[in-house]
């Protein structure tokens, strides 16, 4: 029989254990105006141990944010610049040959850093992808026979444009379900806009970020992250949204058979569980709500959800099928 948990005392916990958030956004904001969806998504990925893949056209911040993020963490970040010939030992690593001591070393590639921003990754050929899919999976890389672990925190940050598509091979759908999360960057607001201006006016340099979390503190959120409660009811909910995008005739949204060509695998269902303890954990709170759910269920299914080219004809895109199964489906 499993022991009752003590919300109130797991609660309390998770409120004093999570202020190190707050120091890390106020750090953040020095050199990142605005985009608060962005860096919010960013520690959500960072504190459920899952990859992002951001989309969004250039010049939004994407590079900076995860290189400020490395800094106020005291991490290691690396940046790989995908382009067409680029090979997979360029991201893992390779074996050289030393002609004085007549031996091969080993020569660790970018990938082995704390976090590694894959510029535009769909620059790269399939090879590449692959290479640095399976490193973000399995989380160790082999170069010859020898096996090397990835070093903890371990957050692979994804780029595409998405108004490019000459010369690029686009992620298929089982890979980009490897990412946690897909999110979309929008253009800064006025406001917003007038303050980066008189920031980058300001001097040659930005500010100068300074780290407030060591790694081991990430590490030691995540294992509180997997403790925060989540109800049965709220479980049977996380699970009635994937299976919507499955089978949504059994939910009562007819009309969206014949616009969906698959659903959710269970990575979705891990996912959406993982993330919204997580968020929950980012509000200072020990339990999740279904606000958690619906707050982050975008991110989470909008690369998880195919649609026909039925859909396509009628201008029906993933954020409307998953409006639609929010709407529908019952809220504990």
């Amino acid at each position: 029989m499993e022991k009752p948990v003590d919300i109130e005392a797991l609660n309390q916990q998770i409120y004093l254990e999570s202020e190190f958030v707050d120091r890390l956004k106020e750090e953040a904001a020095k050199v990142i105006i605005g985009q608060h969806h962005m860096i919010e998504r960013l520690l959500l990925g960072l504190l459920a141990k899952g990859h992002v893949l951001l989309e969004g056209l250039p010049g939004l911040a994407k590079t900076l944010a995860i290189k400020t993020l490395s800094k106020c963490i005291d991490a290691d970040f690396s940046r790989i610049q995908f382009t067409p010939d680029l090979l997979p030992a360029d991201i893992v690593g390779t074996l050289i040959y030393n002609p004085n001591k007549s031996e091969f070393t080993v020569r660790k590639g970018p990938i082995f850093a704390n976090f590694v921003l894959a510029d535009e990754i769909n620059r790269a050929p399939a090879k590449v992808q692959s290479a640095l899919l399976e490193a973000m999976q399995e989380r160790q890389v082999t170069i010859g026979n020898d096996t090397f672990n990835l070093e903890e925190p371990f957050l692979v940050l994804a780029t595409q444009n998405p108004i490019e598509q000459e010369g690029t091979y686009p992620l298929p759908e089982a890979q980009t379900d490897r990412f946690m999360l897909k999110v979309q960057i929008t253009y800064p607001n006025k406001e917003e806009e007038r303050k980066i201006i008189r920031l980058i006016m300001s001097g040659d340099k930005l500010p100068k970020v300074n780290p407030v979390v060591k790694p081991q503190d990430i590490i030691k959120a995540r294992n509180l992250v997997r403790r925060v409660y989540m109800d049965e009811k709220i479980e049977t909910y996380i699970t009635d949204i994937v299976f919507a995008t499955r089978f949504p005739k059994e939910y009562g949204m007819p009309e969206l058979e014949p616009l969906l060509s698959f659903g959710g695998s269970p990575r979705a269902s891990i996912n959406l569980a993982m993330a919204s303890k997580a968020y929950a954990f980012l509000q200072r709170r020990g339990y999740v709500i279904p606000e958690d759910i619906r707050e982050i269920c975008h991110d989470i299914l909008r690369h998880r959800i195919g649609l026909t080219y039925e859909a396509e004809a009628e201008n029906i895109t993933q954020e409307d099928v998953i409006n639609k199964i929010l709407d529908t489906v019952e809220v504990p």
